[in-house]
């Protein structure tokens, strides 16, 4: 009984000892909801009412600083820039304004360049900051980031100087040579020759303005507002037929081919203008008895087919160094042949652009002394390709369901793509080729 019984006084005890712990836990616990926390206190009672809603608007970055410049928000923004680390503003120099303008209450503002969070390459980020008080005891902190506007700004600024400069060239040539054939009035062979110069430098001039107008109409332009199905081998037929003349006077022979009945959904001027400059670049560039191959297939992608237009030349290959700027505007592999040649540097940047405002892009392979292709790919257009899904037919040379040709793209070697163009067996050409 004694044993019994002290083992009912015990459990007796330990379950009075949970109950009180329980009820002390509960209290602790209300108490502990009942406290405003660190962040409810700062954007709840610190911050004047209605602040924090408007700076969850603002497209600037923001932080607001205490009196003891402790954080008490910061946008998300504001930690992607790497402004706010560890509760902290990180960025010296802001805290400095900071701090200037609690003491007096002046508004301040200033542009900066901080480095680039997470990188080790020298690039910045140019900000504009701005400080306000924020009440008696608040500091509030606008940074917006500048750097595409600063991109966009140079880049504009370099195509101004460009452009001035290139157009300087021909007219100052127009008008010595002008001169120079009226100090040659009693010559007649030097005024012949003379005016040959002028002629060339006339047409110089007549090419560059073009291609400005055509360069400044696709970047206005929307190509999908005129859209329609294009066939890839009027564009390509239309493109030989640009060149012919100029093959012609170097021997150039142009080959076409690839799979037949292809289309492309886009622009048609603007996709005619687009591989009228491959083929024209390449004919400028490939010396005399060469050939000129343009190759067109289709390949499948997971958003859907895409079209491939491969522009293969025999010139002397780019380097890899000027393959990464190639795409510029006004940049040229060697300035000098392109001034022989009548290239402005605008051709290859219209190309880029069309591509991309049609959701396609232009890839260049080339090796030295062994020549290069340039291939524009573009989606295949939507209804051709339904249609064509729908009808059997039997795989051609050159279909994705047709065997591989090893010819037909970039092996393990490094064989430039669609070398059966540059072969010495005549190459069939489309139909619709003259």
């Amino acid at each position: 009984m004694d044993v019994n019984a002290a083992v009912a006084a015990a459990s007796a005890i330990a379950g009075l000892c949970t109950g009180v712990i329980g009820v002390l836990a509960f209290r602790w616990s209300e108490r502990e909801l009942a406290r405003p926390t660190r962040t409810s206190l700062h954007t709840d009672d610190v911050l004047p009412p209605g602040v924090d809603t408007v700076l969850s608007v603002l497209s600037s970055s923001a932080v607001v600083l205490d009196e003891s410049d402790s954080v008490v928000k910061a946008s998300s923004a504001a930690y992607a820039l790497g402004l706010v680390r560890g509760g902290k503003l990180a960025v010296e120099p802001m805290l400095h304004m900071a701090r200037d303008t609690r003491r007096d209450g002046e508004i301040r503002q200033v542009e900066l360049d901080l480095p680039r969070r997470g990188t080790g390459r020298g690039e910045a980020l140019a900000v504009s900051a701005r400080v306000a008080p924020l009440g008696s005891r608040l500091v509030l902190l606008l940074v917006e980031d500048l750097t595409e506007a600063r991109r966009i700004e140079a880049v504009r600024r370099d195509f101004v100087a460009n452009v001035s400069h290139e157009l300087k060239t021909p007219v100052g040539a127009l008008s010595l040579l002008s001169e120079a054939v009226m100090g040659a009035s009693d010559d007649p062979e030097a005024v012949t020759r003379f005016a040959g110069r002028m002629q060339i430098e006339a047409t110089r001039l007549t090419n560059l303005v073009q291609e400005l107008i055509d360069l400044s109409r696709v970047q206005n332009d929307d190509p999908l507002e005129d859209a329609e199905p294009v066939r890839v081998d009027v564009l390509v037929a239309e493109a030989i037929d640009r060149c012919r003349h100029q093959a012609g006077t170097k021997q150039i022979t142009m080959a076409a081919g690839g799979t037949a009945d292809l289309h492309v959904w886009g622009n048609r001027s603007q996709l005619a203008a687009a591989l009228g400059n491959l083929v024209e670049n390449a004919v400028n560039y490939s010396p005399a008895r060469t050939r000129v191959g343009i190759a067109a297939r289709r390949t499948s992608a997971p958003g859907g087919d895409h079209i491939e237009i491969a522009v293969t030349d025999q010139g002397l290959g780019i380097t890899e160094k000027d393959r990464e700027r190639i795409f510029e505007r006004f940049y040229r592999v060697d300035p000098a042949r392109s001034r022989a040649t009548g290239g402005t540097g605008l051709g290859l940047a219209i190309v880029k652009h069309v591509a991309a405002s049609h959701g396609g892009e232009v890839t260049v392979w080339s090796s030295e002394g062994q020549g290069s292709t340039f291939t524009l790919r573009l989606p295949e257009a939507g209804s051709v390709r339904n249609r064509r899904d729908r009808t059997e037919r039997t795989p051609a040379p050159g279909d994705p369901d047709h065997p591989a040709d090893p010819d037909d793209a970039v092996g393990d070697d490094g064989d430039q793509p669609f070398a059966s163009f540059l072969s010495s067996e005549p190459i069939p050409a489309p139909e619709v080729l003259p």
